[in-house]
């Protein structure tokens, strides 16, 4: 299947939308495909520091919501609450100074805690045995292409896409590049 690139834009923001729609009372976790950067690559202090710098505003959850990045009401295990900024994940950009979804980590009596940065691209060709158009972040490149993880019934479907976490500001034995963290408890 070939979309347009202006028909796709539109096709990844209503995604986005729906997304950002899900709550914690429907649907299983959302299923996610095996890591190509797991345990193998990691950032430099140089790529690590200019991540900080971009991002360390967010620490504030109130410094994302005004920032445009709406929040998903359903936490996912090993994850966590994902924030999206949809005019960042619908365009073809790779900015590291602007991730597309910034991940929380839910806090028992005391507001969420910035986890990770996560960066989206929405695949050009929506085919799932293609890969020219991986995209990387400082050369590292991203999980994918996937499918679009499960949505509530009648939300828009999640195109095929590649992303890829970083989980700058909560420690990951499984990398810092890893998609899960079993540091991450939903509870």
């Amino acid at each position: 299947m070939v979309i347009k690139p202006g028909r796709l834009r539109r096709h990844v923001a209503a995604m986005l939308a729906a997304v950002c729609a899900v709550t914690a009372t429907s649907g299983p976790a959302l299923a996610r495909p095996p890591d190509l950067s797991n345990g193998t690559a990691a950032l430099t202090v140089w790529q690590r520091s200019v991540l900080l710098h971009a991002t360390r505003q967010f620490r504030d959850v109130k410094n994302a919501i005004a920032a445009g990045y709406l929040p998903t009401t359903q936490c996912v295990p090993g994850m966590g609450l994902h924030y999206v900024q949809r005019s960042l994940a619908a365009d073809t950009n790779i900015d590291p100074t602007l991730p597309d979804i910034l991940i929380y980590e839910p806090v028992a009596g005391a507001p969420v805690r910035l986890a990770a940065l996560e960066f989206f691209r929405a695949d050009a060709d929506q085919d799932l045995k293609t890969d020219n158009d991986r995209p990387t972040l400082f050369g590292i490149p991203f999980n994918g292409p996937m499918t679009g993880h499960p949505l509530p019934p009648g939300q828009p479907t999640m195109p095929i896409h590649y992303d890829l976490h970083v989980w700058l500001y909560q420690d990951n034995p499984a990398g810092e590049l890893a998609t899960d963290n079993p540091n991450v408890d939903c509870k």
